[in-house]
């Protein structure tokens, strides 16, 4: 008869099982592995540059618009543009040939990644050589040609997010997988904000003899041109380091058992969207960001017809920034647990608010200008205080959702499974976005001072209403209308799909995940 050990020996040895290197040799109780960085640093680091990089195209894709905006351009023009950024949006077409096809011995993320960061490198020099003449020099730039250009440069830069959202789920150990959104998040912000807010200030001759310098200048501490040039550069020397010393080895051996070829990553493509987890989510996520998109696009690009000086836009930018770093750091810790939506449901509601107040902020804009067009510093406060609470809602559900992803992706399919839900993600915003743009021409009303039968639509009407000493007047602004109808759709989508979302992350991963046998053997 064995003898029956005390109840507080048993608790004791249950407790020393948990830290004995041998308990899953032996059959002991595993508890569930919790994140740890100690051996992944450095791949988090990687990662995390590789993301800074790829935020930068990203950055720059946004201050080409606010250049453009000075030179007086429409908003459907703006909308055009905004095509340039489609290219995240779309990757899902090309994403299997790059998670598909690769080189063994020099690495599957590596085969694409090296070379297309070599092309972006050269893209950027190429448009270094030229952009004064596309647009810096001129004050009629081709928005058509510009928009082509930098859809070539996001295509690339997306091909790269592709290598590298696949890489993610390889080159970290399983338990620290969610720290590849915070890799992707604050990656993306830091390269966003170097393309962006450092270039929009250190371009302005305004800022730099405001803050930077002793000695007025008519010239910014940097051009664009010179910032192209900087920048290429830099994709190329940082791309040949990655080639020499960053191998992949055996990190994804466990997670490639299963290769597939080019028509069964397709076919895989195609089954996984079947799904009907992935069917709902597909519909939420393309229909996710209507109810932002005015504010989201269209208030900046407003406040600064309203006179606000771009260069004072990019400082409030710059002011921020250390929040978007630190946002996603301290909420890592929950979304890393098993239900990553509950932050991104919680921040609908406030973010909606936020909005509301934005188009306040900028309806009110022209009272806080002196006629020597001095501005209230209490406005600046205002607008930076709204803009920070816009970035905290804004990155929490950015963070929450790509650990989400990352938690139903199956990592056998890393960089198809994982493309497939950022592209879904991307694509909503990318329509949304470029519709808000063309819709606040559409919906703006205007008439001639001199004529009230003159509606100023066309440009035979606007030249007419010139010509009579009148002015096109603005009288019903296509931005606030907008607003309140994306606000309106915003609150019928969250009442609607909050119930969904939750049900959603609580199913288990075959409900994400297809057979990879039956594709292997296709």
């Amino acid at each position: 008869m064995s003898k029956v050990k005390p109840r507080k020996a048993m608790v004791f040895e249950d407790k020393l099982e948990n830290f004995s290197p041998k308990r899953k040799k032996h059959g002991l109780h595993v508890p569930k592995a919790v994140p740890c960085t100690i051996g992944d640093r450095l791949n988090i680091a990687i990662l995390l540059f590789l993301y800074t990089l790829q935020g930068v195209p990203l950055g720059l894709s946004a201050a080409i618009p606010i250049i453009m905006q000075k030179k007086h351009i429409t908003y459907k023009e703006q909308a055009q543009f905004s095509f340039s950024t489609w290219p995240f949006s779309l990757k899902l077409l090309w994403a299997p040939i790059v998670d598909s096809i690769f080189w063994p011995k020099f690495g599957r993320r590596k085969t694409w990644l090296v070379p297309v960061q070599y092309l972006i490198g050269f893209f950027l020099l190429f448009l270094a050589m030229n952009i004064n003449d596309w647009l810096v020099f001129t004050e009629d730039p081709n928005t058509t040609f510009l928009t082509l250009m930098f859809f070539c440069l996001n295509f690339l830069a997306a091909t790269q997010d592709i290598a590298v959202d696949g890489w993610a789920l390889t080159m970290l150990r399983k338990e620290n997988v969610g720290y590849a959104s915070t890799c992707n998040s604050v990656g993306q912000t830091i390269g966003a904000f170097l393309g962006y807010v450092v270039f929009i200030t250190l371009e302005s001759p305004t800022f730099c003899n405001k803050w930077l310098r002793f000695t007025e200048s008519t010239e910014g501490l940097i051009t664009l041109q010179g910032f192209l040039y900087f920048w290429g550069y830099t994709f190329m020397i940082a791309t040949t380091l990655v080639a020499i010393f960053k191998h992949e080895n055996n990190e994804s051996s466990q997670h490639d058992s299963h290769d597939l070829n080019l028509y069964q990553t397709y076919k895989l493509l195609g089954d996984i969207i079947k799904l009907p987890s992935v069917k709902t989510l597909s519909i939420i996520l393309l229909t996710a960001k209507i109810g932002f998109s005015a504010i989201d696009v269209v208030s900046s690009l407003k406040i600064i017809d309203k006179g606000i000086p771009k260069d004072d836009i990019a400082l409030i930018g710059l002011l921020s920034i250390p929040l978007q770093i630190i946002i996603p750091v301290l909420i890592t810790k929950y979304t890393a647990g098993p239900k990553p939506m509950n932050i991104y449901l919680k921040s609908i509601p406030y973010r909606l608010l936020i909005g509301i107040v934005i188009a306040v902020i900028v309806y009110f804009t022209p009272y806080f200008i002196d006629q020597d067009g001095n501005v209230s510093m209490f406005y600046y406060i205002l607008v930076l205080s709204s803009f920070l609470l816009h970035q905290l809602t804004m990155y929490s559900m950015f963070v929450a959702v790509m650990a989400f992803f990352a938690r139903i992706s199956d990592p056998l399919f890393g960089g198809t499974n994982m493309t497939l839900l950022n592209t879904l993600t991307n694509l909503g915003g990318a329509w949304a976005n470029t519709a808000a743009l063309w819709m606040t021409d559409f919906l703006t009303y205007k008439q001639c001072s001199t004529n009230e039968n003159n509606t100023c639509s066309t440009e035979t009407e606007i030249n007419a209403c010139q010509t009579s000493d009148g002015k096109c007047e603005i009288t019903i602004d296509g931005f606030y209308l907008e607003t309140f109808l994306c606000t309106i759709f915003g609150i019928m989508w969250y009442q609607y799909f909050s119930k969904i979302i939750r049900n959603l992350q609580s199913k288990d991963l075959k409900h994400w995940h297809v057979d990879a046998k039956k594709h292997s053997k296709l």
